[in-house]
């Protein structure tokens, strides 16, 4: 708690002279707040004992004073409620994007086995519960203790037996607060996983919403998300029930409060121990001194939910990526494409069986090699050891001579293009997606990786060309379409080394074969890997490798493959 709180606390240092402004406000609001009810006491003890004339102008007098008091208590808390609260909001922005940042250096492996919704969560909503409690936290105990330490000095010197019955209940009042305190922090951190349960629900549904419709199961989908709901009314119910007694139990201390002193009041007066003004000034102070202390308990629950936010916050942040660059890691530089694989083994985290075996493989520069074999038998997995989406187990790949984890994985990624079987487009318009590849390319560069891939003529057809909006993951393009966009984005990018992972299979003849064409001019003098379950696509492959879970079996031509009549061969007649 101890680290966590230190980092908390660290999100003020860059608005320190704001946090200082905040807290003087605070503090000044409370002083007035604490100043208001004084005059009473003098007005009630004084003014009927003069003049008439001079009593108005007194009581004018003191009515002035009071309205610039006001005044400055307005502007303390305008202050507080604006300026606080966009400082509240900047802490907010900068959580927001530290955790951002920090997703985008988490690997495959980490999103292999995480919820998107629940991740969506992080960011939103337990953020902005965090950054309330970031900018009220200290202004609320600021400012009670201020009310709370005044109005017992004031309270005292008017009164030190109406000081003791007032403040003789406060003892089993926090010890009344402690104890559900530890409840409500349990009950709270557990809305927060069933809100992420949710957001993954909806998300997932919203996702998958034409797979949805597709098999008519509105009503499958409704009943799994009310599972969901359900769970999340049943944590919620949990926290209301704690949070009602934290609650009802306040208010009810307050009250008795209140009652201790008109008891003891009553009885005082009627011992002469306690004059009628002196009285009637406590029973003002009372609300000054009692509502702090209710802001003060309330607090526990601003941070308890806060900070159960927090907690899951700095789970997230405290997960070291596990593939970064190494200390002294050099940026790859006039790559030609020689990769090679040396006694390379990979299993997943979550799987004592090994994916890959034992794979020794050289790859020329400008080769072109086809991967093929069963499913599951570690083709695409291979293919994505060389960008570093997973860390090889054991063995090393390398780039002309470079251990590819001696190098920056930006340099190394810089000169890779993947053009997968499924196609993400971002939403936005279609230059957008194709500027993608290079984020500083010219328009005529966009407009020639578009003619390049065969997509310059379809993008000409749309009602707004390149500025033509495509919806959410390119919804408004055919899968064609889409596949041409993405071969457009790593023509921009120009890399040394391609990998195509099935970027045929779920086209169309037509769409087949004009993909086919665009990939076969990418590829051209690069080094070129190509996973494929139409065997009939890589019959001219330079070299094609049979990959089974005991490794490259079978590596050869078309022509000397057919002919070992193995694996290959076998495969081949199975696909025509």
């Amino acid at each position: 708690m101890r680290k966590n709180l230190k980092k908390l606390l660290s999100y003020y240092k860059p608005y320190m002279g704001i946090f200082i402004l905040d807290m003087f406000f605070a503090f000044l609001a409370s002083a007035i707040a604490l100043i208001i009810p004084l005059p009473v006491r003098y007005i009630t003890k004084n003014v009927t004992a003069m003049d008439v004339n001079d009593a108005v102008k007194l009581i004018t007098i003191i009515g002035i004073a009071l309205i610039i008091l006001v005044i400055i208590q307005f502007f303390s808390n305008y202050f507080i409620a604006y300026v606080g609260h966009m400082m509240g909001a900047r802490m907010e922005y900068n959580m927001r994007a530290e955790l951002f940042a920090h997703y985008q250096k988490l690997s495959f492996s980490f999103y292999d086995e995480q919820k998107v919704g629940g991740l969506m969560s992080r960011v939103t909503s337990d953020l902005f519960d965090i950054t309330e409690l970031l900018h009220h936290g200290p202004e609320n105990i600021a400012i009670s203790a201020i009310k709370i330490i005044g109005a017992f000095v004031i309270l005292f010197i008017i009164s030190p037996y109406l000081a003791i019955a007032a403040f003789a209940l406060l003892p089993f009042m926090f010890l009344y607060a402690l104890f559900l305190n530890k409840r409500m922090k349990r009950a709270f951190k557990e809305n927060r996983v069933k809100i992420g349960d949710i957001n993954t629900q909806i998300e997932d549904n919203l996702s998958g919403i034409r797979v949805v419709k597709s098999f008519a199961n509105e009503d499958i989908e409704n009943q799994k998300f009310k599972a969901g709901n359900d769970a999340f009314l049943k944590a919620k119910r949990n926290s209301y029930f704690y949070m009602g007694f934290f609650h009802s139990g306040v208010n009810a201390f307050t009250l008795l409060i209140n009652i201790a002193v008109i008891m003891a009041g009553g009885i005082l007066m009627a011992k002469g121990l306690v004059r009628v003004e002196d009285f009637v000034t406590f029973l003002l102070y009372i609300n000054v001194f009692t509502d702090p202390i209710r802001t003060l308990i309330d607090f526990t629950e601003q941070f308890q939910n806060g900070y159960s936010g927090f907690e899951r916050f700095m789970e997230m942040l405290d997960i070291e990526p596990d593939i970064v660059d190494a200390p002294g890691a050099v940026e790859l530089k006039d790559v030609k494409g020689d990769i090679k694989f040396d006694d390379v083994s990979f299993k997943y985290k979550d799987s004592a069986h090994r994916v890959l075996r034992h794979i020794n493989l050289d790859v020329k520069a400008g080769s072109y090699v086809a991967l093929v074999g069963s499913s599951g038998g570690g083709k695409t997995t291979l293919c994505s050891l060389i960008p570093r989406f997973y860390e090889v187990t054991k063995g090393s790949i390398s780039i002309d001579g470079k251990d590819i984890r001696e190098v920056t994985l930006k340099s190394l990624r810089n000169n890779i293009g993947i053009v997968q079987q499924d196609v993400y487009l971002f939403a936005g318009t279609v230059y957008d997606n194709i500027l993608y590849g290079k984020p500083d390319a010219t328009r005529e560069e966009v407009i020639e990786a578009a003619k390049l891939a065969n997509a310059h003529e379809f993008i000409e057809s749309l009602p707004n060309g390149y500025e033509t909006d495509i919806g959410q993951r390119g919804v408004k393009l055919s899968g064609g379409q889409k596949q041409r966009l993405s071969i457009a984005r790593v023509f921009l990018k120009n890399p040394p080394i391609l990998i195509f992972d099935e970027a045929t299979s779920a086209l169309d003849n037509e769409s087949e074969n004009i993909v086919k064409e665009s990939l076969e001019k990418l590829a051209a003098n690069r080094t070129t890997f190509v996973i494929a379950h139409r065997l009939s696509t890589i019959k001219n492959a330079e070299r094609i490798l049979v990959l089974t879970e005991n490794g490259i079996e079978e590596s050869g031509t078309h022509d000397e493959l057919m002919a070992k009549n193995g694996i290959y061969a076998q495969l081949y007649k199975w696909t025509r």
